[in-house]
C-alpha cells in the first residue's frame, strides 16, 4: 500500500498522459526477426509492444529475440509475448507497478479498445515520481514497526496530524506474517514528540533520528556507566 500525498494530486494523475511516446512504430507480426533484432541493438529496452491491424497482441523481449531465426516471422513467436500494458487513464503509481512487476523499462499504453497508442519509458516515470511532493519537499523520514494485526493507517496519521505535523508521503515498505514497517515522510518540525507518541502507541521506531530524545537519554546514561565502571 502507498500514499503519496499532493495538493496538486488530481493534476498529477491526468499529466502523466504527457509522457507517451509515439517516436517509434510498434512491430508488427508481419515483420522478420531481424527487425525486432535491429530494434534492441539500437534501443536499449527490455520490451517492445506488438501489433496486428493495429491492434496490441503483446510484447517480445529483447533476450527472447537473440535467441530466434532472424529470417522468421515476429508471428511465429507470439507464444513468447508477454501482454502487460497500462490505458491512457492509469494513474502513475499503477504504471510503476506495472513496471515493476515486469522487470520492463517500457510499458506500452492502450485506449478502452485496445487499439495501441504508446509507450511510457520508466525513466520518464521515475522523473515523473521525483516532482511529487513525497521527493521534493523537504522534510522528515520515520520507519515505524508493528504488528501486522495491530498497526493502522488512520493511528498512524492521527498520531502524525494531532503533533501539528503534516503527512507528505507513507508507504508499507517491509511486511510478512508477523511485522509491517511503513515509511512516513513527514514535514519538518516536532519530530521527537511524533517519536514518543508512536512509542506510546507501541509502535518500535526503526529509523534512528538524531531528535529522538529518549534514545539520546539512554546513550547519556550509558556513557556515565561506563565512566562509573572505569574508575
Amino acid at each position: 500500500m502507498i500514499i503519496l500525498h499532493s495538493i496538486k494530486e488530481k493534476n498529477i494523475m491526468t499529466e502523466i498522459a504527457d509522457y507517451i511516446i509515439k517516436e517509434i512504430n510498434p512491430l508488427k507480426i508481419d515483420e522478420t526477426i531481424e527487425t525486432a533484432q535491429d530494434l534492441f541493438l539500437e534501443f536499449p529496452y527490455s520490451h517492445f509492444p506488438v501489433v496486428e491491424n493495429d491492434t496490441y497482441i503483446g510484447c517480445i523481449g529483447a533476450h527472447d529475440v537473440e535467441l530466434l531465426d532472424h529470417d522468421r516471422k515476429i508471428g511465429e513467436f507470439r507464444y513468447t509475448f508477454e501482454r502487460f500494458f497500462v490505458r491512457k487513464d492509469t494513474i502513475w503509481l499503477d504504471v510503476l507497478e506495472v513496471f515493476a512487476k515486469n522487470e520492463a523499462n517500457l510499458v506500452p499504453v492502450l485506449d478502452e479498445d485496445n487499439n495501441y497508442l504508446g509507450y511510457y519509458e520508466m525513466d520518464d516515470i521515475i522523473r515523473f515520481f521525483h516532482e511529487t511532493p513525497f521527493l521534493r519537499e523537504e522534510g522528515g523520514i520515520l520507519i515505524v514497526e508493528k504488528g501486522t494485526a495491530d498497526y493502522s493507517m488512520s493511528e498512524i496519521t492521527q498520531i502524525i496530524e494531532t503533533n501539528n505535523a503534516r503527512i507528505l508521503g507513507l508507504f508499507i515498505s517491509k511486511a510478512d506474517l508477523d511485522k509491517v514497517q511503513v515509511t512516513i515522510k513527514i514535514s519538518l518540525g516536532g519530530l521527537n514528540e511524533i517519536i514518543q507518541t508512536f512509542r506510546r502507541y507501541n509502535y518500535e521506531i526503526v529509523s534512528e533520528h538524531q531528535e529522538d530524545a529518549y534514545l539520546n537519554n539512554l546513550k547519556d546514561r550509558s556513557d556515565y556507566l561506563d565512566k562509573y565502571l572505569n574508575i
